[in-house]
């Protein structure tokens, strides 16, 4: 489960993208985006968040692009390279937020859902008073693995090779390789993560490696 909370974010997650966006070769100068739609994954440490953007703009043939995010509480040791900015919450504080790929956190959680076949989890809004509500998802994804599957160690999280529209990530064990255009041919992926923006077609985000 994802926990919510209602409140206010300084700059906020879109304005720190496009500033963020400006120097990826992947995304080739697109500015001006938005959310088209986003899921989410749990920490089972409960302390990081993980959700994913899929981002476009408004002008047509814009390309779909597919953003992982961690928002920590603490600055990621040996990722300055990886971060995007910082944010001020209105309930949590100052919250630092990194490229998914270069977090090993997310890089285990993702791996986790492609070969148990996992998915996006619910996620519930807390207001001012504590009260929760469910929200329904922007985005659906499941991976094509197995239940009970075995997930071998992940010890950290490099990504590379982003020019061609797609970032691959070494992290001791599994490879994973990401779209971050969605619709790019993800080459060598053994086992996938499928998404789903609302009323759009399914469409594969990520696979792995072995």
């Amino acid at each position: 489960m994802a926990l919510i909370h209602q409140a206010t974010l300084s700059p906020s997650k879109i304005e720190l993208l496009n500033s963020w966006l400006r120097s990826r070769a992947w995304a080739d100068g697109l500015t001006g985006v938005r959310n088209a739609g986003a899921y989410r994954f749990d920490d089972p440490d409960g302390q990081v968040g993980i959700e994913t953007i899929l981002a476009t703009t408004d002008d047509p043939g814009a390309p779909l692009l597919h953003i992982p995010l961690t928002y920590r509480g603490e600055p990621l040791h040996g990722a300055d390279e990886h971060l995007i900015g910082t944010t001020e919450h209105s309930v949590l504080g100052t919250r630092w937020v990194y490229d998914g790929c270069g977090d090993p956190v997310w890089a285990a959680v993702a791996a986790s859902v492609i070969l148990t076949g996992g998915s996006q989890v619910a996620e519930m809004v807390a207001d001012a008073t504590g009260e929760l509500t469910e929200r329904t998802p922007t985005a659906t994804v499941i991976g094509s693995g197995t239940p009970g599957t075995g997930i071998p160690p992940i010890v950290g999280a490099q990504p590379h090779d982003e020019a061609a529209g797609y970032t691959v990530v070494t992290t001791g064990g599994p490879v994973l390789v990401v779209a971050r255009i969605v619709g790019r041919e993800l080459t060598g992926v053994t086992q996938t993560l499928t998404a789903r923006v609302a009323g759009g077609d399914p469409v594969v985000v990520a696979g792995i490696r072995i």
